[in-house]
């Protein structure tokens, strides 16, 4: 996913592509079918599965940092988006998480790592990582993989410190190649 609805690929000759969308939602749902399309080709959902549907900006969160988060949650049935589960979407409250306390399922902790304020992301988390053979009464079937749109609306970083030379104190590991850090420091929500 790149900026200004357009996203890149490689096809299995290594050949680079670029596809231009008329319009956000249509990057997005494309996304989403990119993903579901991964899952439905793997032979056995073993870990979760990522998919920027936006990008965001800023810095990349991780463990410690504190996220206030828009979702919606679907089961994952007949190889595609099911039945929504949960939401809190159209409510005035958004789900307020801190990555790596353990307050939500671990393929939360594990998917929503390296996202951006204002990012949005599809998560396909398999049992293991969701709520396993118990499932949740009422809503979530024993052993349902579980698909998530997360949207980060706000971020606040463990740690908002800058060193005396103006480098940032955390180093961060990023799975998407970055560029070279600058020595400026960097503003953070």
């Amino acid at each position: 996913v790149q900026p200004n609805n357009y996203s890149t690929f490689y096809d299995d000759q290594r050949q680079n592509w670029s596809i231009m969308f008329e319009s956000e939602k249509a990057a997005v749902d494309f996304s989403k079918q990119v993903c579901i399309a991964k899952c439905n080709s793997s032979p056995a959902l073993d870990s979760v599965l990522c998919q920027d549907l936006l990008l965001g900006e800023g810095q990349g969160v991780e463990g410690g940092d504190s996220l206030e988060v828009a979702y919606t949650g679907w089961l994952f049935q007949n190889n595609g988006l099911g039945q929504v589960f949960d939401s809190n979407v159209n409510k005035d409250k958004l789900l307020r998480l801190k990555l790596g306390s353990g307050k939500v399922i671990k393929g939360w902790e594990e998917g929503m790592l390296g996202m951006k304020k204002g990012g949005r992301r599809l998560l396909i988390i398999p049992p293991a990582w969701a709520y396993g053979a118990q499932g949740v009464t009422g809503r979530v079937p024993p052993d349902s993989t579980l698909v998530f749109e997360v949207e980060v609306k706000r971020v606040k970083l463990a740690k908002e410190c800058s060193g005396s030379d103006g480098l940032s104190v955390s180093s961060r590991d990023s799975a998407a190649p970055s560029p070279v850090p600058s020595s400026d420091g960097f503003s953070s929500d």
